[in-house]
């Protein structure tokens, strides 16, 4: 942050200069031809830049602000993750340039994914990306901190320790359902990973077309098949989560009772895929957020 202010700072300062160049010349040339010149006209276009950088500082600093705070609450929770003096020292974050246009994060949501096969390679990196988004993972560590602090007798456990614990079983989730669910399956039955919108079609048509996209999704070569990806991905999700996530009941009636709310809900997250742009358009703000928000509610919000 403080680089951005120095940058800022240097922006002043040449448009100071900048206009004081009009000046000094007018002050040459009418030393020699004794007339007064015309009043220089004044430089906006510097200050302009300056005040659009605003909002590029105020995220950036909000960004910073939840970046050390995430890793000191981490390192006071004495889990071993980080360093216990991580985040003494501001973690800088930058999420966007001053005098660069602003990013407009819902833009992938426009058009639908490209219309070609992704390699194996390819899923796998798209599986990292949406467990690493920043949309994601903050709402990992918020979902924790609601959840420990509603509930603080939980098999998670209270304070610190059990938001570390219980961030620590989503991030958990999350990643088992990415590597399943967006790389491995799809790679071995030669899937397409991504949701197709239909955004010319008539609404009735695109909640059907969400709806069956857990049953019946598209190929690599464009035809339709089988959502293996789902239907056995959430299985398999079920079965580890069995494993470690605490105080969940791992009998048959417990585990075919998530499979069959994960797939009840599924569909919700195609449903914000399919409308989010439509809502954005209108009201011009960025809020793919609801639908990482929607995506870990319904994907934890069933532990019994």
């Amino acid at each position: 942050m403080r680089a951005l202010r120095l940058r800022n700072l240097a922006s002043l300062l040449i448009a100071l200069a900048l206009a004081t160049v009009p000046a000094c010349e007018a002050q040459e040339h009418a030393s020699n031809t004794q007339t007064l010149p015309e009043a220089p006209q004044p430089q906006k276009q510097a200050f302009a830049e300056i005040l659009s950088a605003e909002p590029c500082l105020t995220r950036n600093s909000g960004a910073t602000m939840a970046a050390t705070a995430s890793v000191r609450a981490l390192a006071a929770s004495g889990l071993g993750v980080v360093s216990p003096n991580a985040g003494e020292t501001a973690v800088t974050t930058t999420l966007c340039v001053p005098h660069m246009p602003m990013v407009n994060w819902y833009a992938r949501f426009l058009n639908g994914p490209e219309v070609k096969p992704l390699t194996p390679e390819q899923k796998g990196y798209l599986a990292l990306h949406n467990l690493l988004d920043p949309f994601n993972l903050l709402t990992i560590f918020g979902e924790a901190g609601i959840a420990v602090a509603v509930n603080s007798h939980s098999g998670y456990g209270p304070g610190l320790h059990g938001w570390g614990n219980y961030a620590g079983v989503s991030f958990t989730q999350d990643m088992t359902g990415e590597f399943f669910g967006t790389f491995l399956i799809p790679s071995v039955m030669h899937q397409d990973p991504h949701y197709h919108r239909l955004p010319k079609a008539s609404i009735k048509r695109r909640i059907f077309h969400a709806t069956a996209q857990i049953v019946w999704t598209q190929g690599d070569d464009g035809r339709g098949m089988l959502n293996y990806a789902d239907l056995g991905g959430f299985a398999i999700d079920g079965a580890i989560g069995n494993l470690y996530v605490p105080g969940q009941r791992t009998d048959f009636r417990s585990s075919a009772s998530r499979y069959g709310i994960a797939l009840a809900t599924a569909p919700i997250d195609n449903y914000v895929t399919e409308f989010l742009p439509d809502v954005a358009r209108r009201i011009h703000v960025q809020v793919v957020i609801i639908q990482r928000i929607i995506n870990q509610v319904a994907r934890t919000g069933n532990t019994e």
